[in-house]
């Protein structure tokens, strides 16, 4: 059996603590690996070595560091189907959604090959007598990310390749329910040239968590998971005076006004909803069609998509929609939040708990599941499902559904399908939701914008990726120059100023 341990100092490593954690597929149930559990002095070895590799690393200038993207780039489209493959049978989800996690993963690398310029500083010429004043963007020094289980390539991606793009060294604790593609993200970048020690992949579970939340050294910590422990990252880590940027849960909503397309809003709903079994951040879980007509013309479109939808192992290529969730423990509470909505009076209008796939009988498969009436005070509204479900509660006017996602803890993503212009920009001015679709189901921004939730979907000042990535991975120094010519004899006792 494969035993996965650590990338240290430019190659792989075993563990050292003993102690291991199994790598299951999802869709059979069977073991497939072993991954070690880094215990703290392991953590703390491989933040040694980062941060001796940072010195020379934040030294190279910004367009050597983007070569070392531009090629890593190259690398990924070269080992796309490679590592497409390997995240389908560690995670479950479709090869092609799996593509989709490398691809956008991939388009942050890109993005970074743009590091000379969002490395530069402002220059003033002049600001008072003989006077110049000009700041600069540096690196932090090390960096780490802790990332999820649910996308093991786009989100490692959007951590490290903005912290090493901007002179960082940078310390990765990927989910270890998955981690063999963060690790062979890492042999990439080395393969790109990245110099030893720049990037380490440290494999754990909690005890690795707060190694890298007390360790001293780390100046940096991004995280994304669920809601309680980006709380607990973010307080932990900002109390050991570090800069934090945590994401956490969400609650999508996503209204359907009466002039929308129906059919458009049906197939959004149902590739947003349903996507990777439901196991997204940013999946569209709440359908808030407004007045009667409108939600039953929904519901009539929405069951027929939602019962011919196919669930199987990646294997099956093409023919499958989505596949299994990530474990035993995840397929057991989303069926019980799908039990807690019928108990608590919501209609079940397709039910997929009693879903069965001959030759995967202990796989984590559920069917997907729609519920129609539901309201604002049952669990499957208040709670982040994470799984193949679809709840629509109806609203009569406009004014009702924006009031759901406006007063929902989360503050994620929403999104808006009508044809008036003007509903759509009063919803786009109004909403406290950090991520906006209008007529978009998934409202993920690309690159070079930022991606972050409000409420308590997001921690921290700063968003991932795009200018914001680049503000969190550096901190500005300015410099104040004059040379002798400009200066006045004696000493000047009052406060300096340009006049």
């Amino acid at each position: 059996m494969e035993e996965i341990g650590h990338f240290i100092n430019g190659k792989r490593v075993a563990g050292k603590s003993g102690r291991t954690a199994d790598v299951f597929n999802p869709a059979t149930g069977e073991v497939t690996a072993k991954v070690a559990l880094a215990s703290a002095a392991e953590l703390q070895e491989a933040v040694a070595i980062a941060e001796k590799a940072q010195i020379g690393w934040g030294a190279t200038n910004p367009q050597r560091r983007a070569r070392v993207m531009m090629k890593f780039v190259s690398l990924l489209h070269r080992d796309m189907d490679k590592l497409a493959s390997k995240l389908s049978a560690e995670h479950g989800k479709t090869f092609p959604d799996a593509k989709g996690d490398v691809i956008r993963g991939l388009e942050v690398a890109e993005f970074c090959i743009g590091a000379p310029h969002m490395m530069k500083g402002e220059y003033t010429e002049g600001a008072g007598p003989g006077i110049d004043m000009y700041s600069m963007r540096q690196p932090l020094g090390v960096a780490a990310g802790i990332t999820p289980f649910n996308f093991p390539a786009m989100i490692p991606m959007w951590k490290f390749c903005v912290a090493i793009a901007a002179g960082n060294s940078f310390i990765l604790k990927p989910s270890e329910r998955d981690p063999s593609v963060p690790m062979m993200l890492a042999e990439l970048m080395q393969e790109a040239g990245l110099p030893d020690g720049v990037l380490n992949v440290v494999n754990g579970d909690k005890e690795a968590v707060d190694a890298i939340l007390d360790d001293p050294i780390i100046q940096a910590v991004g995280f994304v998971g669920s809601t309680a422990i980006a709380e607990y990252v973010y307080t932990r880590g900002t109390a050991s005076g570090k800069r934090v940027q945590c994401f956490g849960g969400a609650k999508n909503h996503m209204l359907i006004m009466p002039d929308a397309d129906l059919d458009q809003a049906a197939d959004a709903l149902v590739g947003a909803g349903f996507g990777a079994a439901g196991e997204r951040c940013m999946a569209i879980s709440v359908a808030v069609p407004v007045g009667q007509e409108t939600a039953d013309r929904l519901i009539e479109k929405l069951i027929p998509r939602v019962e011919s939808l196919k669930v199987g192992p990646y294997t099956a290529g093409d023919d499958v929609d989505f596949g299994p969730v990530i474990t035993p423990q995840a397929r057991e509470r989303i069926l019980g939040l799908v039990n807690s909505g019928v108990e608590q009076g919501a209609n079940l209008v397709v039910d997929g708990r009693d879903f069965k796939l001959q030759g995967y009988e202990n796989g984590n498969f559920i069917g997907p599941c729609l519920f129609d009436n539901a309201t604002k005070d049952m669990d499957i509204y208040k709670e982040e499902i994470f799984g193949p479900v679809l709840t629509v509660v109806r609203a009569a006017t406009y004014e009702d559904a924006i009031q759901l996602p406006m007063e929902h803890e989360y503050g994620n993503g929403t999104a808006i399908f009508t044809r008036d212009g003007d509903t759509a920009r009063d919803f786009t001015n109004r909403i406290n939701i950090g991520m906006v679709g209008v007529n978009v189901p998934i409202p993920v921004p690309l690159a070079y914008h930022t991606f972050g939730g409000w409420k308590r979907s997001g921690f921290g000042d700063l968003n991932q990726h795009g200018p914001d990535g680049f503000k969190f991975y550096t901190r500005t120094k300015t410099v104040t120059s004059r040379w002798p010519s400009g200066v006045k004899e004696g000493a000047e006792f009052s406060i300096p100023t340009m006049g």
